[in-house]
């Protein structure tokens, strides 16, 4: 079927705007490199407020130093409560890998712990259930990087705690990473095998190359690609291409086996990929310590409001104190934010500012009774709420909130609560109704 000049222009000038839209593009992208600048935003704060909410609640973190040399050694930890309310929208924690957040290998990895259980590889966490951890870094490679624990769950991503500022010094080319085998020998991570890798992956990436070339200065992939698209597939491939395809491809499985043969000869001993499933992991569970869960001290949401003028939540709490002491809310925590109690931190803790509302939290001064049950009314209001984008909890579908409320009494016992509901959100300035 021959094709008419209309059908032939009209291809033409099909190419000729893909063409000009491609340039357009690049002259774009050109334009702006260099207005580029550095980046300075939490990359948590990319990711749903119920995500960082209602899933992952992170407390008690500490880093051991914020200023360390190449090769010095540094401990991240914290515990983390799973929140029992889990989303449907994300995937269940059953398989799980505690990481560090960094911008790329700047502290490498040494060891990583839940409680006294070491745990190199993916755990399984229960909601409800709260646990310690801690991850031991070493520096690489120098700058000011911004460090997080996160915890990634398969099938839902990355869900990230909070962060801190590290600032490594020294010089990345004196960063040593030692490690003894089994065999008792010593090797260095940080080089072992380098000039291997470059060997085996230069023939790969020459052989690819060529690869192209070839159907690029013989055929044209464009061309190729059109013809296809024409319904011309003969002509795309003949049988000279065949026979040299059919060529590379035994070249490429004989290779293959070869150097397979040759590296199995060479490391008859290696170590399994570290793919298994660590379970169960022991909970914390001590009373008295911040343990989450129908304990001493439980909370029930009475309801409440975001008011998103003035950034304020709002919410009625019923607290039921089991306890032989009074107690008074101290502090509210969700996705790594610390909403604090001037009239109980008389003190500022050492926490990142970015996540820390020293005056944040506004309640009834009256301590709750040993064996009462009271509503209170809690203000939670600082301007992080719109900083740290957990204010677009009021564009959610259901408007729930998440996080933990701690309580304190007069001797210094901590008790933890889980909170979790639906709010209201309220778009206009003025009192609750």
């Amino acid at each position: 079927m021959k094709t008419s000049i209309f059908e032939t222009l009209a291809r033409l000038a099909t190419r000729r705007v893909a063409q000009l839209m491609a340039l357009g593009m690049a002259a774009a992208v050109v334009a702006t490199m260099g207005a580029i600048a550095p980046a300075e935003a939490h990359g948590e704060k990319s990711q749903q407020a119920f995500l960082r909410m209602r899933t992952l609640n992170w407390y008690d973190f500490k880093w051991s130093k914020t200023s360390i040399n190449v090769n010095e050694e540094m401990v991240l930890e914290g515990k983390v409560h799973i929140f029992s309310a889990w989303p449907q929208a994300v995937a269940n924690p059953r398989i799980s890998f505690l990481n560090p957040g960094e911008p790329g290998p700047v502290l490498v990895r040494t060891a990583q712990y839940f409680g006294d259980q070491f745990a190199p590889r993916s755990v399984s966490l229960v909601p409800g259930k709260d646990y310690a951890f801690h991850i031991n870094l070493k520096g690489r490679r120098a700058g000011r990087w911004h460090v997080h624990a996160q915890i990634n769950v398969e099938g839902g991503g990355p869900i990230v705690g909070p962060g801190q500022w590290i600032e490594i010094k020294g010089d990345m080319a004196d960063f040593k990473d030692p490690i003894t085998l089994l065999d008792g020998t010593t090797v260095d991570l940080e080089t072992y095998g380098i000039g291997r890798i470059y060997a085996w992956h230069m023939p790969w990436l020459i052989a690819g190359a060529a690869w192209i070339l070839y159907w690029f200065f013989k055929k044209g992939i464009i061309a190729s690609y059109l013809r296809v698209a024409e319904g011309r597939e003969e002509q795309a491939v003949n049988d000279n291409d065949r026979r040299i395809g059919a060529i590379v491809l035994a070249v490429t499985i004989l290779v293959t086996i070869v150097a397979y043969a040759m590296t199995n000869s060479a490391f008859p001993r290696t170590i399994p990929l570290q793919a298994g499933l660590l379970k169960p992991l022991t909970p914390i569970e001590t009373e008295g310590t911040a343990g989450v869960g129908p304990k001493q001290v439980t909370v029930d949401l009475k309801g409440g409001v975001y008011k998103v003028p003035g950034r304020e939540l709002t919410i009625n709490v019923e607290v039921a104190n089991k306890t032989d002491e009074p107690i008074r809310l101290g502090e509210y925590t969700a996705a790594g934010l610390r909403f604090l109690n001037p009239d109980v931190f008389t003190t500022k803790p050492d926490f990142p500012d970015y996540l820390l509302a020293d005056r944040g939290v506004s309640v009834d001064p009256a301590p709750i009774a040993p064996g009462e049950t009271k509503t209170i009314v809690v203000k939670i209001q600082d301007a992080r709420w719109d900083i740290e984008r957990l204010s677009d909890l009021a564009y959610d579908t259901d408007s729930q909130i998440g996080g933990l409320v701690f309580f304190f009494t007069p001797s210094g016992k901590r008790y933890a609560a889980e909170i979790g509901g639906p709010v209201i959100p309220k778009f206009v300035a003025g009192d609750m109704p």
